[in-house]
């Protein structure tokens, strides 16, 4: 076990409306890469941000599913910090993609935002404080 390393390669969340999902991830940027069916019936599919090695793991599972469980919104997952620009640029973006704002905090070298994707899941969008505007925008 000498050479062998733990490597990061993916979060896999649960979602309950696969198409739902996989357009507002796509339209954030990610591209699927690989999809695949489990042996108890559920779906899976990878998606990666270009030049990434992390991948997202969408999980979907049918009604009946022993693995499909009653959905609490934004409970099975704390977060996923994303490096931009500018937060608020993309929150908006997400916005437009049925992703709703939840939180700003401004950090004395952070500028970060919020939002909760469709199935609630926060990704929080993390900016350079330097770079954020004087009076942070506020929609």
């Amino acid at each position: 076990m000498k050479n062998d390393r733990l490597r990061f390669r993916y979060t896999g969340i649960e979602v309950t409306d696969l198409d739902r999902s996989l357009r507002f991830y796509q339209g954030l940027g990610f591209r699927e890469i690989y999809r695949g069916t489990m042996g108890h019936g559920g779906v899976w599919v990878h998606l990666r941000l270009l030049g990434q090695v992390t991948r997202l793991e969408l999980n979907w599972y049918p009604r009946g599913n022993r693995f499909r469980r009653p959905y609490r919104h934004g409970s099975e997952l704390d977060h996923l910090g994303f490096r931009v620009e500018d937060p608020e640029t993309w929150a908006r973006r997400a916005r437009k993609l049925g992703g709703k704002v939840v939180a700003r905090v401004n950090e004395p070298h952070e500028w970060l935002t919020y939002v909760a994707d469709p199935d609630g899941i926060w990704l929080e969008f993390i900016g350079d404080a330097s770079k954020r505007p004087r009076s942070p925008r506020r929609r």
